[in-house]
């Protein structure tokens, strides 16, 4: 498929996603369509591993969601195909890594939440300004939560106040700040350490860490991973990752 406001590359076993709506990135109800169709069909492409969402250019991941498009006939719209974007990254499968080389505001730090780990520029500002607008920001009101605490997501939201990288770092809404120019370079290394993975055994401790951290109860929680990972680890890969520590030799991964 041909997109118009993001460029998917997939090289090997990675898969890239930019933003490509300079000079801020701000997403269209059409970006958002885009960035679902991608994700899509990443989901069913058994080669990739590992999916990387970056913006373009240097100033900004994104910017958030055109002004324009949370008024009259397009605001369904675009709550429905946004919301739908949150349900695209937890099925997509694999291990999404946001790169974040600027500011992310609105939707676009919603974005970084989204995704399973991010990486950011020392450069990078996150904030939820919608509240200065009058309006509130819906996936950052489930993700944040559940992510930094219910203090500190009340506070950004009901404030609208940005945070640099590091305060970022600090409260878990990124993994890991690094200087500008090492950002890209940081976030190859970061990927390739998830590209020597077997990437049906990522896929499964993915979506069996989510499926638990939605069960409130302890004592259920730990059994529904018990019988997740007994299924892991009777899979090829897990005997040939065990066999191949066993054997002292790097293990040859199937994928199955």
């Amino acid at each position: 498929m041909e997109y118009r406001e993001i460029i998917l590359l997939k090289q090997g076993e990675m898969a890239r996603i930019t933003i490509n709506r300079p000079p801020v990135n701000v997403m269209t109800l059409n970006t958002i369509a885009e960035l679902n169709q991608a994700l899509g069909g990443l989901r069913e492409d058994p080669e990739v591993k590992v999916v990387i969402i970056r913006g373009s250019g240097e100033r900004a991941f994104s910017a958030g969601v055109e002004v324009a498009d949370h008024l009259g006939e397009k605001l369904p719209l675009m709550l429905e195909e946004f919301g739908r974007l949150f349900k695209s990254l937890r099925n997509v499968g694999k291990p999404v890594v946001a790169v974040v080389n600027g500011i992310a505001l609105g939707g676009g730090c919603e974005l970084v939440a989204g995704c399973d780990m991010a990486i950011a520029s020392e450069k990078a500002q996150f904030g939820q300004p919608e509240i200065k607008l009058g309006v509130n920001p819906p996936p950052a009101s489930v993700l944040f939560p559940r992510l930094i605490g219910m203090k500190k997501a009340l506070e950004l939201i009901l404030t609208g106040d940005s945070i640099d990288a590091w305060e970022a770092q600090r409260i878990g809404l990124v993994n890991k700040v690094v200087p500008h120019e090492e950002l890209d370079q940081a976030a190859e290394e970061f990927a390739g350490r998830l590209l020597e993975k077997s990437g049906y055994i990522l896929k499964l401790t993915r979506g069996a860490i989510y499926e638990v951290s939605e069960i409130s109860d302890y004592e259920k929680a730990l059994d529904l991973m018990t019988y997740r990972s007994r299924k892991i680890m009777e899979s090829e890969d897990a005997v040939e990752g065990l066999t191949s520590f066993i054997e002292k030799r790097k293990p040859v991964w199937k994928n199955r």
